[in-house]
């Protein structure tokens, strides 16, 4: 199918990008540097903004049938891109009726409780706010297919292929697992309505997929 990856030239959205091709999808890289990338055959860049407005977003994903969020501004503009930019392109999802619809979100990022649990949670409070709001209105406002990604630390090293579901407890996750989990999650029934939260671990993420 053909895919909208907002957040494409980021750390998660290239490693994204190549899982998807290997699946066989054709993309549409979207960033604001989407030009600026070497993209390899099936992909299509497209230069995005978060800070426009729903009725531009739309004109962009027309013609796709899945949309990623896989955008972060590393604390940079939590409000424009990370929570409102992430509701501003669910809205335009809907009007284009695009159903589909996963975001990368933070571990834990619904259970505000949780926040305080490890240094590196309490270092990103701002950002899990943002997230939080995100979450909550992809969940109960957006009326899209959703699936929610929630990893834990990323780190750049090498992916293992394995993962824990439901860890009880933050941890680090390497981005190409996560773009992994990411992608496989796309054509899964199973992880629709679903928050798919994870660290790693000993589980293959095929099987870990199958078992949501």
């Amino acid at each position: 199918m053909k895919v909208f990856v907002a957040g494409a030239s980021g750390r998660v959205g290239k490693g994204l990008v190549k899982c998807l091709l290997a699946d066989g999808h054709s993309v549409v890289a979207a960033s604001r540097s989407a030009e600026d990338v070497g993209w390899p055959e099936g992909v299509e860049p497209c230069v995005f903004d978060f800070h426009t407005d729903v009725e531009h977003m739309i004109d962009l994903i027309d013609g796709c049938a899945a949309i990623y969020f896989v955008a972060g501004s590393r604390g940079k503009d939590l409000l424009q891109t990370d929570a409102f930019g992430a509701v501003k392109l669910m809205k335009a999802a809907k009007e284009a009726d695009i159903e589909r619809f996963v975001m990368l979100s933070s571990l834990f990022a619904l259970e505000p409780k949780r926040w305080q649990e490890s240094p590196s949670l309490a270092s990103i409070m701002d950002y899990n706010i943002a997230k939080f709001f995100a979450d909550e209105w992809l969940v109960n406002n957006s009326g899209l297919k959703w699936t929610i990604v929630q990893p834990s630390v990323l780190k750049e090293e090498p992916g293992t292929g394995k993962i824990e579901l439901n860890p009880s407890s933050d941890g680090v996750n390497p981005i190409p697992d996560v773009a992994a989990v990411l992608a496989g999650v796309l054509e899964r029934p199973n992880t629709i309505g679903k928050v798919v939260m994870m660290r790693s671990g000993n589980q293959p993420i095929v099987d870990a997929l199958a078992s949501i």
